[in-house]
């Protein structure tokens, strides 16, 4: 299938990429100077779009050429501030009626009001718990956004093998965030079994024992049994002290040992190229050049 993305920045190259991934064929239709986020993130470029297509288009100049490309589209994507892509042609009533168009939002419907991520998450309430702690990860561009439009375009597609019509989608940022704020407390701190502890080099560990019968092992392991009657006890902070005291005598790989093969819920920090070496996905694309396959499409779509 045939996406077509006009996106720019963060959440919708993600939901292309993982539309890629599933195997679409994906065209980036970028203007003149490229999306931003060539220049503002390099390394997020060239991840998020290899083994895609860029195609460059002024709108404005030559819109019979993009809608030429929107024709063939299976899918549509695009985060425009609402109107502007039926303002600039290239909107939900600019397609055929089997494509699935799907529009990435701050807020949902007309809401015109500037924002990015860490914005959205704060007028979902999903920062409330850490705040002024700052997330780890934009979790409205990747999760709200991108995972959120994603899961709505693969509907849509199954809903138009039935019916043989596309859908128009709009996935609100904010409102989705908002779904996922719910469920942070008490997964935000507030019980000692659910914490970060520093082990004796300074590294990290994450500990995540909420079942009784794992913090009981974990207890055990430690040889703190009579920590064990005290998990969900008020007083939090107390218990924490004395884990974490515990754990600062010795170094995170000594921890690591101790609990490998014990069902503890308890892990490393590790760091993102400790991660990569074991979980990153290689397939070996590349991501392509600005406007690297304009001549292609244009070729293509002039036959």
């Amino acid at each position: 299938m045939l996406v077509v993305d006009l996106t720019r920045y963060l959440p919708g190259a993600f939901a292309s990429r993982e539309l890629l991934r599933l195997g679409g064929r994906v065209v980036h239709l970028e203007p003149p100077g490229g999306d931003p986020m060539r220049a503002v993130e390099p390394s997020w470029e060239a991840e998020l779009n290899a083994g895609k297509e860029s195609v460059v288009c002024d709108l404005k100049a030559d819109l019979r050429f993009a809608r030429a490309l929107l024709a063939r589209a299976d899918v549509v994507l695009e985060s425009f501030r609402p109107r502007v892509a039926a303002r600039l042609g290239v909107g939900p009533d600019d397609v055929p009626e089997r494509a699935v168009y799907c529009s990435i939002t701050g807020f949902g419907g007309d809401e015109q009001r500037a924002g990015h991520d860490l914005n959205y998450l704060g007028w979902a309430g999903a920062l409330a718990e850490t705040a002024p702690s700052l997330p780890p990860l934009p979790i409205a561009d990747l999760a709200a956004g991108a995972l959120g439009a994603v899961t709505q375009i693969l509907a849509a597609l199954l809903e138009r093998e039935r019916t043989g019509r596309g859908a128009r989608l709009v996935v609100s940022m904010t409102h989705n965030a908002h779904e996922l704020g719910r469920f942070g407390d008490p997964l935000t701190g507030r019980l000692a079994c659910y914490r970060i502890y520093a082990c004796a080099d300074g590294r990290l560990l994450t500990v995540a024992a909420l079942e009784a019968k794992f913090f009981h092992r974990l207890c055990e392991l430690l040889g703190r049994e009579d920590l064990v009657p005290a998990q969900y006890d008020a007083a939090q902070e107390e218990l924490a002290a004395e884990l974490a005291a515990v754990f600062a005598t010795k170094p995170l790989a000594e921890w690591l040992a101790v609990f490998d093969g014990e069902d503890v819920c308890a892990g490393p920090v590790a760091t993102y190229d400790e991660a990569a070496a074991t979980y990153a996905r290689d397939t070996g694309a590349r991501a392509p050049a600005l406007g690297e396959h304009t001549d292609a499409w244009r070729a293509e779509l002039q036959a």
